[in-house]
């Protein structure tokens, strides 16, 4: 009994110290304070500068780079990683395994060796750094992560069906349109949402590959307002807003997959 007591205590200080930060966030974006932790009466003014355009440019700018990046981001790395997935699944076990492996490194690699390694590719190569090299970044360290969210899709796929589409007189491409894509739709909408919010998460790559030509995403515009002594008051409405819809999305992901499991 007291076992049960102290690992549900556990749970919920657990729960506590990783929710609360957050939840403080959300409460104080609900009042017109400069300064978070003063309450100064109940007001949605910081919402209606959102849209309303009362935010600053250079954060307005940052907002729309950073959705920018992460949509071609984690559109990319899904058509690549769900192709790479693919190529994997029919290998040889061996060659299978060795590429499983080399996919899981770069995912288990620290993300400032990542941003550093990246930086010096781009610097080598004679690439100016700006919008481009902070997309083709994101690409490179998301698409892993499509790679291991299609790959369970395509184990628990019927081979026969692919062989028996081919039997049938349809091309490798057909086959692939019309049999496979269906099969690991899932997947790649799993690994299309989890390459966005890496990719709008990010600061670590993107530091060292956004170059010194004035582009801002918010993970750079939240470090360099935090180094002056503040945070711009829009970014905890901003901060809410992001929280919810990146909830929003993993509870529809998880119905849908609770769904297809009892479908079947």
């Amino acid at each position: 009994m007291m076992t049960r007591i102290l690992a549900k205590g556990y749970l919920w200080l657990l729960l506590a110290l990783l929710y609360s930060p957050i939840l403080i966030i959300m409460i104080f974006s609900f009042t017109e304070a400069k300064v978070l932790g003063n309450w100064t009466g109940f007001s949605t003014k910081l919402y209606s500068s959102l849209f309303t355009g009362g935010m600053h440019h250079s954060l307005t700018s940052a907002i729309w780079n950073t959705f920018a990046i992460a949509m071609l981001a984690a559109t990319a790395s899904t058509a690549l990683g769900s192709i790479a997935a693919i190529g994997i699944f029919n290998l040889r076990t061996r060659m299978r395994q060795v590429m499983n492996f080399a996919n899981t490194i770069p995912m288990m690699n620290s993300d400032i060796i990542t941003g550093v390694s990246l930086f010096l590719l781009f610097v080598s190569f004679g690439i100016s750094q700006g919008f481009t090299t902070v997309v083709l970044a994101h690409i490179t360290f998301c698409t892993p992560y499509v790679v291991l969210s299609v790959m369970p899709r395509l184990k628990k796929m019927n081979q026969n069906v692919y062989e028996a589409a081919l039997d049938l007189g349809a091309t490798p491409f057909q086959a692939l349109r019309k049999v496979i894509l269906p099969e690991i739709f899932p997947g790649m909408i799993s690994g299309f949402i989890l390459a966005f919010t890496l990719s709008i998460d990010d600061f670590a790559v993107t530091i060292f590959t956004i170059g010194n030509e004035g582009l801002e995403t918010l993970s750079t515009y939240i470090y360099a307002d935090a180094r002056k002594g503040g945070l711009t008051p829009e970014l905890r409405p901003l901060s809410t807003l992001i929280f919810v819809t990146v909830l929003v999305l993993l509870i529809v992901i998880n119905k849908r997959a609770e769904r297809a499991r009892k479908g079947k």
